[in-house]
């Protein structure tokens, strides 16, 4: 009897105890939301991964073989061999005129977002709100929109067929202002600036010495955001610039697409074409890579002490 009543009561204490509703609610929504992510992975993975594989086929086996898979013979080498020799190496040209075109314009694009940031942050004047929220409205156009009134009134300035038709209109990034007005009025302190105007500091001091250091990881988000947009973008070059000496690497690629698709022996390009485009995004890839550690949060801690 005594052991019987000592087996019970030993099952009831290595019973697990009950779990919670609430926590049943957090992992199903755990779960949910990892199966969500897990989704959007695979929908940015999979072209990326079928752009790999196709860059190591020739031609033939491009249309011929499985697109997910690689085919028996490995021809990445040729390719690149191929593409970088393409009508006197014109892919360099392609390569540094969007490095020329995308370093710029990101560089400007986030100092010019920094710079207004700070202004509506920091400073009250009249017609703030108004202004800022004009800066957002126009979020809303669609870049294309933009297009023809951009190039009439660069052809009328004489800026067309010249890299500044692509550079100038990349250094407005509204979305970018609007990321700096936010993220400055948290990381920068307002006593560390009454500070600098303590000491005697103008105002143009207080924001190169003082408030940008402090705006480095926002800096650095907005013009990796500027960098991959000048980078990709296709229609502003394609609408501006008609000269071949110019044009970025979106723009020579498609042209090379289009004499592929003209037929005769230039069908040989398909892959070499693949290949470009597999190559034109490890710049973007390097960048993101050498500039991560600037993301990190807090370097304004401890100013104010």
């Amino acid at each position: 009897m005594t052991q019987t009543l000592d087996t019970h009561a030993a099952s009831r204490t290595s019973a697990p105890p009950p779990v919670p509703k609430g926590r049943l609610r957090k992992d199903r929504k755990s779960v949910i939301a990892t199966a969500f992510l897990l989704a959007f992975l695979c929908y940015f993975l999979v072209p990326f991964f079928w752009l790999v594989v196709s860059a190591t086929k020739t031609n033939g086996d491009l249309f011929d073989s499985f697109g997910f898979w690689f085919s028996d013979r490995f021809n990445l080498l040729d390719n690149v061999r191929e593409l970088f020799a393409y009508s006197d190496g014109v892919f360099w040209h392609w390569l540094a005129n969007s490095a020329w075109y995308a370093i710029a314009g990101a560089l400007g694009a986030a100092l010019l977002a920094t710079t207004a940031g700070y202004g509506f942050a920091k400073f009250a004047f009249f017609g703030r709100s108004g202004m800022f929220t004009l800066i957002l409205g126009t979020i809303a156009v669609p870049t294309t929109a933009l297009a023809v009134p951009t190039y009439l009134m660069f052809s009328k300035a004489g800026l067309t067929d010249t890299p500044w038709a692509v550079i100038l209109p990349s250094l407005v990034n509204p979305i970018g202002i609007y990321l700096m007005r936010a993220y400055v009025a948290d990381s920068v302190p307002d006593e560390v600036l009454e500070a600098g105007r303590i000491d005697g500091a103008s105002e143009a001091r207080i924001f190169f010495r003082i408030a940008l250091p402090m705006t480095v990881p926002g800096f650095t988000t907005v013009f990796l955001f500027s960098l991959v947009s000048t980078w990709n973008n296709y229609f502003l070059p394609l609408v501006m610039i008609s000269d071949p000496r110019w044009y970025p690497v979106t723009v020579g690629l498609a042209q090379m697409n289009a004499t592929a698709n003209a037929g005769g022996g230039a069908q040989a390009l398909f892959s070499v074409v693949v290949t470009g485009a597999l190559i034109s995004i490890i710049p973007l890839v390097v960048a993101f890579l050498l500039l991560q550690r600037f993301w990190q949060s807090g370097l304004s801690a401890g100013a104010v002490k």
